[in-house]
């Protein structure tokens, strides 16, 4: 071998060593970063002489594991939020400040009223009572709105960092695809588009298509383009305040509604769970709370004395009406809409409101015709019990309820209202199991993909070691060549 070949050789393993050194900082410098993925400076050599190649360390199928786990924990997080938000309804069940609890203690002050009626402090605690369990219906609706309002507004949020991800993945998917083709090192670029997915995997599902060059394109769960040389438009119109009758907006990719009832809806991600909020579960809970509070209303009607089928509103009225609610008397029917949210104690019984207590015992508080009390003149025999014993049975009777909520089609007012607290936290538990299921494997799916690509400290520093090896026997081959052609030219001189 010639000494100018020998001194090529020698140089080209410097450059090489330091280019391998390099990239093993590069290493610990991003040992910290669960983003990053740890390089491999690989040799090639031609020529005569040594080049390094930089690519970094992958698993495509635990990558993509990883990307399904992620929507679907940031999925079932939606849902316990919102549940949880719900179960504040409920309260603390030892303080009986569920439905179910109120019913009973209304039940227990109306048996009292019952066994001596011509007391006005026992027929007040009655008023009292059901004073308390219309606040809580009352304010039971509002906290559903609420959420369904602060899941829209969620929606709307997760919308915006959808639209804001995809214009990022262009810029670095430009800049892959562009790099590759030139031959460059892209592998820093590569870390920082998977991070983007990832993050994009939160708020909703999606599969991505490699293609040559690197080029990536961007499907969702459910086939939607989501990214394809360009971003498609993510758009949501958000609807600020809510009633229980509204209706939330649909999210629509590209012209294409992916939620609600349309042809291709996600499946995954923070998005869905946010939507199941506010279309499903706080729907559902709504619609038993009305059904309660429809119970009520028919438990409490006055009764006509003059033509039997008529009825009006007793202890319990639709606010603004004294008129029984639309479908009260049809069985399983399905009962007014927010209805929970609009039952109000009859202002014409609640002395607060300018009312007369003796309705409850004797009825009339809907006119003359409605007066159950035989007494004379009407409504003079302090001691009749009859209607406020009857009033007790209508109250704990069997009735017909909407079976499409899940939690049975015939019960009493209590036993429905303990059934939908159940539900409720049947729900919570539910969504609160699969959250930690998910989460789990989200942690090995993360552990194995950090195990395959991520950045062993140990590995490096041997790796280092060796290289540092490398560079001084390259280095003292340089300073013999170096002694040998300083000893030749002496010789000529």
């Amino acid at each position: 071998m010639g000494l100018s070949l020998a001194l090529n050789t020698a140089r080209s393993s410097i450059l090489a060593s330091s280019s391998q050194m390099a990239v093993v900082s590069r290493n610990n410098a991003g040992a910290s970063d669960p983003a990053y993925s740890r390089k491999i400076a690989t040799l090639v050599t031609g020529g005569g002489s040594a080049r390094v190649v930089v690519n970094r360390a992958t698993d495509t199928a635990l990558f993509y594991k990883m990307l399904d786990t992620t929507s679907d924990t940031a999925r079932q997080q939606a849902v316990l939020d919102g549940v949880n938000k719900l179960k504040q309804t409920v309260g603390d069940s030892s303080l009986n400040q569920s439905s179910a609890a109120r019913i009973g203690v209304l039940n227990a002050a109306l048996e009292q009223y019952a066994k001596k009626p011509d007391d006005p402090i026992l027929a007040q605690a009655v008023v009292t009572r059901a004073n308390e369990l219309v606040t809580m219906l009352n304010d039971a609706t509002r906290t559903i709105q609420k959420t369904r309002e602060a899941a829209d507004a969620g929606i709307a949020e997760s919308v915006s960092k959808v639209n804001d991800l995809l214009a990022q993945f262009k810029t670095v998917n430009d800049t892959v695809v562009k790099g590759t083709a030139a031959g460059i090192d892209v592998s820093d670029q590569l870390d920082t588009r998977d991070h983007i997915l990832a993050q994009l995997s939160e708020e909703m599902g999606i599969s991505v298509v490699a293609r040559e060059n690197n080029d990536m394109a961007i499907y969702t769960d459910s086939g939607v383009v989501l990214f394809e040389k360009v971003p498609r438009s993510v758009s949501f119109n958000p609807t600020h305040t809510y009633s229980a009758g509204t209706v939330g907006a649909a999210v629509v990719i590209d012209g294409v509604p992916v939620t609600g009832a349309g042809p291709m809806p996600l499946n995954a991600g923070r998005i869905v769970g946010l939507v199941q909020t506010r279309d499903q579960d706080t729907v559902v809970y709504q619609k038993q709370l009305d059904e309660i509070a429809e119970g009520l209303i028919a438990a409490f009607a006055e009764q006509s004395t003059v033509d039997p089928t008529l009825f009006m509103a007793g202890l319990f009225a639709q606010s603004g009406t004294s008129n029984m609610p639309v479908g009260w008397d049809v069985p399983g029917s399905q009962a007014v809409t927010g209805l929970a949210g609009m039952i109000t104690v009859n202002p014409a019984i609640d002395p607060s409101k300018g009312g007369t207590l003796d309705y409850i015992r004797d009825g009339g508080a809907n006119g003359p015709d409605y007066v159950e009390n035989p007494g004379v003149p009407v409504g003079s025999n302090s001691a009749f019990s009859d209607r406020l014993y009857k009033l007790g049975e209508n109250l704990n009777a069997e009735r017909s309820f909407n079976p499409a909520l899940g939690i049975g089609d015939s019960a009493s007012l209590k036993n429905f209202a303990s059934s939908s607290a159940s539900w409720l936290e049947g729900n919570r538990q539910t969504a609160s199991t699969n959250v930690n299921y998910q989460m789990t494997l989200l942690s090995h799916a993360s552990e194995a993909l950090s195990n395959a690509t991520g950045v062993n400290m140990d590995d490096e520093t041997a790796l280092m070691l060796q290289l540092e090896k490398s560079y001084s026997a390259s280095a003292k081959l340089i300073s013999v060549i170096n002694e040998m052609l300083q000893t030749l030219l002496n010789a000529v001189r």
